[in-house]
C-alpha cells in the first residue's frame, strides 16, 4: 500500500506541474537576460533586426528606392544643348582652284554652332514632380516589402514557437505516462489489474513519441524557413523562442481602419500614383504649347573675318488631335488612380475584418482553455485517478483523462501562437506595431 500510496503522489504533482506550465508558460520569457543578451532566434526582435541587414529581398528593395530617387534631378533639368557644324561649300565652288574638302577652314565657310533647347515654362518642374510622385512610389514599396518580411519572420517565429512547445508539452506527458506506465506495472505485478492495462499504457506511450518525432520534424521545417529569411544556411543554429509577442487587451475596428488609410504602405503608394497621374496630366496640358531653343553661330568664312548670329526657333504644335486624344489618356490614367486607392482601401478593410475576427476568436477560445478547459481536464484526471486506485474505473477512463489534458494544452498552445499570427497580420495591414 506505501508502494502504491508513493506512486499516486508521484502522478498527481505530475499532472500538477504539467497544468502548471500550461498556465504560465505561453506568457512568461523562457530567458531572463534581455533581448539584447539573447541569442538570435529567442527573441523575435532579435529576428527582425538581423532580417533587416541581411534579407536580400529587402536590399534590392532599398536599391531600388535609391535609385528611384536619383531619377528626379534629371527628370527636372535642361536638356543637355547640342553643338553642330556646318561646312558650306565644301566643294570649294567659289574658291576655284582649290579642291574639295572636309576640313574645317578648308571649306567656303565653316560654322560652329550651339543650340540649348528651352521646354516651355513649368514643364520641367512637373517632370521633376512627377518623379518625384514615382520615387515616392518605389519607397512605399520598400516600406511594404519590410513589413511583408517582417510579418513571414513573425509567423515562422510562431510556428517555431509552437513546434517547440508541442516538443515540451509531448516530452512532460511521456514523463506522465512513465508514472501511470510504472503505477499500471505495480499493480499488474500483484494481480489487481490485468494485462491489457500495461499493453494500453505501453501503446499511448509509444503513440506519444510518434507525436514527439512529427513535432522534431516540424520544428527543424520552421527552423529551415527562418534561416531563409535571414539569409541564412537552413541548418544554421537558431536559440529556442524564449516567448509570444504580447497582443494588446483591445482592439477596435474602427482606429484599426482609420490607421489603414493614413499608414498603410499600400494605400499611400496608390495614393502616390494620384500624385504623379495628376501632375502628368498637367504636364499633357502644357504640351498644346511649343518648346523654344535658342542658338549662338561662329560664321569663319574662307579668307574673310568672322562673324557671330543668334538664333531662336520654337517647336510648332501642329498635331492637335493627337494632344487631345493624350489628354484624354492623361484623365482615364487619372481615374484609374483614383479607383485603385479606392479599391485598396476596400481590400484592406474586408481583410482587416477578417482578421480581426479570428484574432479575437482566438483570444477568447485560449481564455476559455486557459481559465476553464485545462483546470476541468486536470480534475477529471485526478478523479479517474482516484477511480484507478481504488478500483472504480478501469484503465481506458484514466487513459482517456490524460488524453484530455493532452489535447488542452496543444490546443491552448495553438490558440496562443494562433493569436500571435492573426496579431501580426493585423501589424502588417495597419503598417505599425500594435
Amino acid at each position: 500500500m506505501m508502494l502504491f500510496t508513493s506512486r499516486a503522489a508521484t502522478l498527481r504533482l505530475a499532472v500538477a506541474g504539467s497544468v502548471l506550465l500550461a498556465l504560465v508558460l505561453p506568457t512568461v520569457p523562457a530567458c531572463a537576460q534581455g533581448p539584447a543578451a539573447a541569442p538570435l532566434g529567442a527573441s523575435l526582435s532579435g529576428l527582425l533586426s538581423y532580417a533587416r541587414e541581411h534579407n536580400p529581398e529587402l536590399g534590392v528593395r532599398k536599391f531600388e528606392a535609391q535609385a528611384a530617387r536619383e531619377r528626379v534631378e534629371p527628370a527636372a533639368a535642361l536638356p543637355d544643348p547640342r553643338f553642330e557644324l556646318e561646312l558650306m561649300d565644301f566643294t570649294n565652288t567659289v574658291n576655284s582652284g582649290r579642291a574639295p574638302s572636309l576640313l574645317p577652314g578648308q571649306v567656303g565657310n565653316t560654322r560652329y554652332r550651339v543650340v540649348q533647347p528651352l521646354p516651355f515654362w513649368g514643364k520641367r518642374e512637373l517632370r521633376g514632380e512627377v518623379a518625384e510622385a514615382l520615387a515616392e512610389q518605389v519607397e512605399t514599396l520598400q516600406d511594404g516589402t519590410v513589413l511583408e518580411v517582417e510579418n513571414r519572420i513573425k509567423t515562422a517565429y510562431a510556428r517555431q514557437f509552437q513546434a517547440s512547445g508541442q516538443i515540451r508539452i509531448l516530452r512532460e506527458t511521456l514523463s506522465l505516462l512513465d508514472a501511470i506506465e510504472q503505477l499500471v506495472l505495480t499493480r499488474y505485478g500483484v494481480g489487481l489489474v490485468p494485462q491489457q492495462d500495461a499493453l494500453r499504457a505501453q501503446s499511448e506511450l509509444t503513440s506519444v513519441k510518434i507525436d514527439l518525432v512529427e513535432a522534431e520534424r516540424r520544428r527543424r521545417d520552421n527552423a529551415a524557413k527562418l534561416n531563409a529569411l535571414l539569409a541564412r544556411d537552413g541548418d544554421a543554429p537558431l536559440a529556442e523562442p524564449a516567448q509570444l509577442p504580447p497582443a494588446p487587451a483591445r482592439i477596435s475596428y474602427q482606429s484599426l481602419l482609420e490607421q489603414i488609410r493614413t499608414r498603410s504602405p499600400e494605400v499611400s503608394r496608390e495614393r502616390f500614383g494620384v500624385v504623379a497621374a495628376q501632375k502628368s496630366r498637367e504636364l499633357t496640358w502644357l504640351n498644346r504649347y511649343p518648346d523654344f531653343a535658342v542658338g549662338l553661330t561662329n560664321n569663319r568664312p574662307y579668307n574673310a573675318p568672322d562673324n557671330w548670329e543668334v538664333m531662336v526657333g520654337v517647336t510648332i504644335p501642329l498635331q492637335q488631335s493627337s494632344r487631345r486624344a493624350q489628354e484624354r489618356e492623361a484623365e482615364r490614367r487619372l481615374d484609374a488612380a483614383q479607383t485603385r486607392v479606392l479599391a485598396a482601401e476596400t481590400r484592406l478593410a474586408g481583410r482587416l475584418g477578417e482578421t480581426l475576427a479570428a484574432f479575437e476568436a482566438s483570444r477568447d477560445k485560449a481564455r476559455l482553455l486557459k481559465h476553464t478547459l485545462l483546470p476541468q481536464a486536470s480534475a477529471t484526471f485526478e478523479a479517474a485517478q482516484s477511480g484507478y486506485e481504488s478500483g472504480r474505473v478501469n484503465f481506458n477512463t484514466l487513459i482517456d483523462a490524460e488524453r484530455q489534458i493532452l489535447r488542452a494544452r496543444l490546443a491552448l498552445l495553438d490558440a496562443d501562437v494562433d493569436t500571435a499570427v492573426r496579431l501580426a497580420e493585423l501589424e502588417l495591414l495597419v503598417g505599425a506595431p500594435l
